[in-house]
C-alpha cells in the first residue's frame, strides 16, 4: 500500500524502503548504510544501472512516512519552518552588505558545491547592480576544487583558521557548513567557532542524517566530536541561534558515496533557501512554506526530464564504460558552469573508485576569471590542476586515442561556433564523442553541428516567464541534471570496470579518517571478522609488513592516511588476505591477474567456506 502524499508530485517516488525500519543495519547512520534498491548494482546492465541511480535519486522527494521512523524529510513541515527560520536570517545580510556576509563551507564534494553555489549568487547579485556577499571556503583552499585532497578535511583547526581569514571585519556572518554524513572535523571546528562568537556568527550546519546519527569518533587535535558539536547546535536551534537542515534522502546508491545524492541535495537545499530569500526582498513580501515548495518541484520536474532520456545515458555509460575497462579515458568539455559540473565529478571519482587522476576528467571552457578566491593556487606547474580550455588542447588532445571517449557540455545559448570547433578537433583523434546539450522550447541544435555527434542527450527545458532571480531556477536546473548524468555515467563505468561490489565502493582510496574507518567497516561486512583484525589486515596492507608493531598499532589515524593515500587497492588487498588467509603478497598477485577487483573478490568469496552476501 503507497503512503498518502501530502503534496503532489512531478515524479513517481518509490514506496517507503527497508532503510526506514528501525532494525536495518542499525549501527550506521544513513549515510553510511547500503541501499536496498541497488543491493546487486554490480550485476546490472547499463540500462539497469540508469534506472536504479534513478529510483535512489527520486528518494530525495520521498516524503515521510509516519508509520516507520518518520525521519524528517525534505517536505517535511519541520524542515521548510527550518528554512524559512534561516531565509530571514539571510535577508538581514542582503539588506547590509557592507557589514555582512554568508559563507558556505565544506570539505570535498560539499566544497566544491559551496563554491559552485556562492558564485551563483553573487553572479545574481551583480545583474542587480548589487554587491556581492557570498563567499565560500573549501578544505584545502582552490586546489581542492579541481584536485583530491580529502585528507585536509580532517582537521578542525584549519577549519576555524580558514574561517576567520574570510569573515575579518565583518559584523554579522550567516555561516553554512555542509557535511553530508555530519562527519566532517574541518566543517565541526567551523561550527564550534561560530557558537562561541553568536554576536557576529549564526551557524548552520546542512547533512542528511539525524543528529543521533552524527559522527562520535574523537577528532585528532582537538576536544570535541561532531555529534557534540551538532547537539550543542541543537539546544541553540530553540532560541534561533543556530540552525540544522538535516533532511534524510536515503543511503546512497553507492554506499557511501555522497558525492552522489548528498551532492544533489545539498544543492537542491540551498539554492532553493537562497533563491527564495532574495525573490521576497525583491518583490518586498514574507516568505511562506508555498513558496519553497514551489521551487523544490521545479528540482523534481527536473529529475523527471533529466531521466526521460534514460536509454541515451545509458549507451553514454556503456561507452565510458568500455574506455574505462580498456584502459583509456573519458573526458568532459563543458562550458561555464558545466564544465565545473564536469571537473567536480571526475575529481570525485578518485576517492569514491580509487580511480586514477586521469581516468575522469574534467574541463571548463570559457572565462573563469572571477570564479577563484585564489586562482593563483591553481597556476602551480602540476598537471592534475590543468582544467581549462587551454590545457585540455596542450596536453590532452595530442594524446587522444580512439579508445578514448569525449563529452561535450552546453546549452544553446554558449558559442556554439567554438564548440564546433572543438568538437572537429577531437574528431580527428577519436570517433567516441557524444554531446549533452540544454534548450529551450523553439531553440535548435545548427545541422552543422549536429551532425558531427554520433549521439545526442538533448534536453529541451520549457520557457520560464520570470523575474530575474526566478531565471535562475532554469541555470540550476540545468546544472543539477548534468550532474545527475555525470555521476550516473562515471559511476555506471566504473560498474562496468569491477570496482564495486554488490553497491559497496571495494576499491576506495583511504584518503582521510571516514574513508579509513569506511574501509574497515567493509572488510567487516564481507569477511565477518572482528573490528580489530580487520583493522589489523588494513595496517598489514598500508605498511606492507606481515608483522605488525604495537607502535604501529598505536599510531594516529592521519598517520596511517597519509600513507595510504599514495597506495593503489588497499582495500581490495585487505579484503583478499582475510577470505583467503594469505599473505599480501598473494593477494596483490591474485588481484593483479584478475580481469576485475570484483572478480577476485568474488572468487574468494564463492571458495570453500564462503558465500557471495554482505550481511
Amino acid at each position: 500500500m503507497r503512503r498518502t502524499k501530502k503534496y503532489r508530485h512531478f515524479i513517481e517516488t518509490p514506496d517507503a524502503s527497508r532503510w526506514e525500519l528501525a532494525g536495518y543495519e542499525a549501527t550506521l547512520p544513513i549515510s553510511e548504510k547500503s541501499n536496498p534498491i541497488t543491493r546487486e548494482l554490480d550485476r546490472a546492465d547499463p540500462v539497469q544501472i540508469v534506472q536504479l541511480l534513478k529510483e535512489c535519486d527520486a528518494e530525495i522527494f520521498q516524503e515521510e512516512e509516519e508509520a516507520l521512523l518518520n525521519y524528517k524529510r525534505l517536505y517535511s513541515e519541520a524542515v521548510l519552518k527550518t528554512m524559512m527560520d534561516i531565509i530571514s536570517k539571510v535577508q538581514e545580510v542582503l539588506k547590509d552588505p557592507d557589514n555582512g556576509l554568508i559563507v558556505l563551507s565544506g570539505g570535498g564534494t560539499s566544497g566544491r558545491l559551496a563554491f559552485l553555489i556562492a558564485i551563483s549568487f553573487n553572479k545574481l547579485l551583480k545583474g542587480l547592480g548589487q554587491l556581492p556577499c557570498y563567499t565560500y571556503i573549501i578544505a584545502g583552499g582552490d586546489r581542492s576544487l579541481v584536485m583530491s585532497q580529502e585528507g585536509l578535511e580532517d582537521s578542525a583547526l584549519l577549519g576555524i583558521e580558514e574561517l576567520r581569514k574570510v569573515c575579518d571585519g565583518k559584523k554579522r556572518v550567516v555561516f553554512v557548513g555542509i557535511s553530508c554524513g555530519l562527519s566532517a572535523p574541518f566543517v565541526a571546528g567551523q561550527l564550534d567557532f561560530c557558537m562561541n562568537n553568536l554576536d557576529i556568527f549564526l551557524p548552520v550546519l546542512v547533512g542528511f542524517n539525524p543528529v543521533s546519527m552524527a559522527r562520535n569518533d574523537r577528532i585528532e587535535g582537538w576536544h570535541s566530536t561532531f555529534r557534540q558539536v551538532a547537539e550543542r547546535m541543537q539546544k541553540l536551534q530553540e532560541l534561533h541561534k543556530a540552525f540544522i537542515l538535516n533532511p534524510a534522502v536515503g543511503p546512497e546508491g553507492i554506499c557511501g558515496a555522497s558525492r552522489m545524492k548528498g551532492g544533489s541535495a545539498t544543492k537542491i537545499l540551498l539554492e532553493t533557501l537562497l533563491l527564495a530569500a532574495h525573490k521576497s526582498i525583491s518583490r518586498a513580501t514574507e516568505i511562506s512554506d508555498k513558496c519553497l515548495v514551489e521551487i523544490l518541484r521545479t528540482y523534481e520536474r527536473a529529475h523527471k526530464v533529466t531521466y526521460a532520456q534514460s536509454r541515451k545515458i545509458a549507451a553514454l555509460l556503456k561507452q565510458a564504460g568500455t574506455s574505462l575497462q580498456k584502459k583509456a579515458c573519458v573526458y568532459m568539455v563543458g562550458w561555464h558552469t558545466l564544465g565545473l559540473i564536469a571537473i567536480m565529478d571526475g575529481v570525485d571519482c578518485i576517492p569514491t573508485f580509487g580511480s586514477d587522476a586521469k581516468d575522469v576528467r574534467g574541463f571548463l571552457i570559457g572565462d573563469h576569471s572571477e570564479f577563484f578566491n585564489q586562482e593563483t593556487e591553481l597556476l602551480a606547474q602540476s598537471p592534475w590542476l590543468a582544467f581549462s580550455q587551454e590545457d585540455f588542447v596542450k596536453t590532452v588532445l595530442p594524446s587522444l586515442t580512439e579508445l578514448d571517449t569525449v563529452l561535450f557540455l552546453f546549452t544553446l545559448d554558449d558559442d556554439l561556433a567554438e564548440v564546433e570547433e572543438l568538437v572537429v578537433q577531437v574528431k580527428e583523434k577519436t570517433s567516441n564523442i557524444q554531446a549533452l546539450s540544454h534548450a529551450t522550447v523553439g531553440q535548435s541544435l545548427p545541422a552543422s553541428l549536429k551532425k558531427l555527434f554520433p549521439a545526442i542527450i538533448s534536453i529541451v527545458w520549457p520557457i520560464l516567464f520570470l523575474e530575474y532571480e526566478g531565471n535562475f531556477i532554469q541555470k540550476f536546473q540545468r546544472e543539477l541534471s548534468t550532474k545527475w548524468i555525470l555521476n550516473t555515467v562515471s559511476t555506471g563505468a566504473h560498474v562496468l570496470k569491477g570496482k564495486i561490489l554488490h553497491n559497496y565502493m571495494v576499491d576506495l582510496r583511504i584518503s582521510n579518517s571516514k574513508l579509513f574507518w569506511r574501509a574497515v567497516s567493509i572488510l567487516q561486512r564481507f569477511t565477518g571478522h572482528t573490528q580489530a583484525r580487520c583493522l589489523d589486515s588494513l595496517l598489514h596492507v598500508i605498511y606492507d609488513s606481515e608483522v605488525l608493531l604495537d607502535d604501529l598499532r598505536g599510531k594516529e589515524i592521519s598517520t596511517h592516511v597519509g600513507v595510504a593515500t599514495e597506495k593503489n587497492k588497499v582495500v581490495p588487498t585487505a579484503l583478499l588476505c582475510l577470505l583467503r588467509n594469505c599473505s599480501v603478497q598473494e593477494a596483490r598477485m591474485r588481484l593483479d591477474t584478475s580481469h576485475s577487483i570484483r572478480a577476485a573478490i568474488e572468487a574468494s568469496l564463492n571458495a570453500p567456506g564462503h558465500k557471495r552476501g554482505a550481511e
